[in-house]
């Protein structure tokens, strides 16, 4: 297998889907390609990201129904020696935290199944204008990512926007400084849409006032 080829297997090594012989001929050559191996963070690291990229879903009625009767089937740990209405709030108080546990179970379960779906295609798209990329997952669902940016200036901010033919929409606002900005759009990046980044006045803006300094190419 030729390096260019071998290089085209980045997101395939981050999804374990490989099979022996390219993953033993992809970890030889990454041993001595540190293109691949910045690859291979930044799909790592976005791709992580994204599964948190959808707000967190209401569980079904039934679920919260089936962890309150479970908690209020478990006696109570009180001790004997405290007062009568001791009693009723621990009651409660257990119910209430089993159920807070397992609806917080409920959510993260759901990010994790996101998390599995989303990492079935990742495309990483260049941007010019600085060193990074923005990863995009099946759905649109993407992320920024870009290394050593310089924070924003004071007074003023960072704003992502994805661009589709004449249609420019805000996708986020985030400060930089880091040695890896990674920024969850909040915006679906749709086939041949474009991410770019403006500097902004602290706040964001609902169109760009200023030319944008990273563009990526088209998804």
């Amino acid at each position: 297998m030729d390096r260019e080829a071998l290089h085209e297997l980045t997101a395939a090594y981050v999804l374990d889907a490989l099979d022996p012989s390219e993953l033993e001929a992809f970890e030889e050559h990454l041993a001595t390609c540190a293109r691949c191996r910045e690859e291979i963070a930044e799909l790592s690291t976005a791709a992580s990201a994204l599964a948190y990229a959808v707000p967190a879903v209401s569980p079904p009625p039934a679920l919260r129904g089936r962890i309150l009767e479970a908690a209020r089937a478990e006696r109570p740990n009180v001790v004997a020696l405290r007062p009568r209405w001791a009693v009723p709030l621990a009651a409660a108080a257990a119910i209430a935290a089993c159920a807070a546990v397992g609806l917080g179970v409920w959510n993260v379960s759901l990010h994790d199944q996101l998390n599995g779906s989303q990492r079935q295609a990742l495309l990483r798209i260049p941007v010019s204008g600085a060193s990074g990329s923005v990863v995009v997952a099946s759905g649109g669902a993407a992320a920024l990512v870009v290394s050593k940016l310089v924070a924003a200036p004071a007074g003023k901010t960072y704003e992502a926007w994805v661009i589709q033919g004449k249609a420019v929409l805000a996708a986020g606002l985030f400060h930089g400084g880091e040695s890896t900005t990674i920024v969850t759009l909040s915006r679906p990046v749709p086939a041949g849409a474009h991410v770019a980044v403006t500097v902004e006045p602290a706040g964001g803006s609902s169109a760009p006032t200023r030319k944008p300094f990273i563009v990526s190419g088209p998804v």
